[in-house]
């Protein structure tokens, strides 16, 4: 019996070593988008640099609003095939967005004209909280979060979006919200039903940049970090 529990929890041992193993490796591919200290990195949609709305404050990305500058923040680079990691702190009835596939272009003036959205919203105190695939974590009006597991304004909520070949899957503080295929029968319906199904060029770049949606509320991201697929 003895020699039995001791195999046991040598077998034990060995799976929770290999777990943590593989979680470490699994961390390691991933780069960070922000390095606490600066806005390195990202710039204002259709502008050099990251303008004044943008700041650093305490190791987090804030968004000041009504704030000279205030717009979109992009990362320099593009990706395709990514799987993105940020926790989002927003303001009591605040509103924001993860936008990404966004073509930079001065024939668009806006990031989501041509970026794909995971939402950022106070559930409770925002205005745009009327429709289900308007909440925190849908795949803005298009899909509903299949749960509400949203934390409330000013605490901090992970995000996890994963696209790899046009398959998107949302988490949101480890759990699994939305899954879809873009180009599928599903998504045609669900963008003949959205603000977007005239909108020629929405979703319509399979390489893009990815932004912090600016929406006239104070919003704070961290550990932004992206694993490429």
């Amino acid at each position: 019996m003895k020699k039995l529990i001791s195999g046991f929890v040598l077998l034990s041992i060995l799976h929770f070593a290999a777990f943590a193993q593989s979680k470490k490796n699994d961390m390691q591919d991933y780069q960070a988008l922000f390095d606490g200290k600066t806005t390195t990195g990202w710039h204002t949609y259709l502008k050099p640099t990251a303008e004044a709305a943008w700041k650093v404050v305490d190791g987090t990305l804030m968004h000041t609003p009504q704030t000279e500058g205030e717009g979109d923040l992009v990362t320099d680079n593009e990706y395709e095939n990514f799987e993105l990691s940020v926790d989002w702190n927003i303001a009591k009835g605040g509103n924001s967005g993860i936008i990404f596939g966004v073509h930079e272009d001065t024939a668009f003036h806006s990031t989501y004209q041509t970026g794909i959205e995971m939402q950022v919203l106070d559930n409770i105190n925002a205005g745009d909280n009327k429709k289900e695939n308007h909440l925190a974590g849908s795949l803005y009006d298009m899909k509903a979060p299949s749960q509400n597991v949203v934390k409330p304004y000013d605490e901090w909520n992970t995000a996890v979006i994963r696209k790899q070949n046009g398959h998107l899957t949302f988490w949101l503080n480890n759990v699994k919200i939305m899954e879809t295929q873009m180009g599928s029968d599903e998504w045609q319906t669900m963008l003949n039903n959205s603000k977007f199904k005239n909108w020629k060029n929405f979703g319509a770049y399979a390489k893009g940049h990815i932004a912090l949606q600016a929406h006239g509320a104070e919003v704070k991201f961290r550990n932004i970090k992206i694993k490429q697929l």
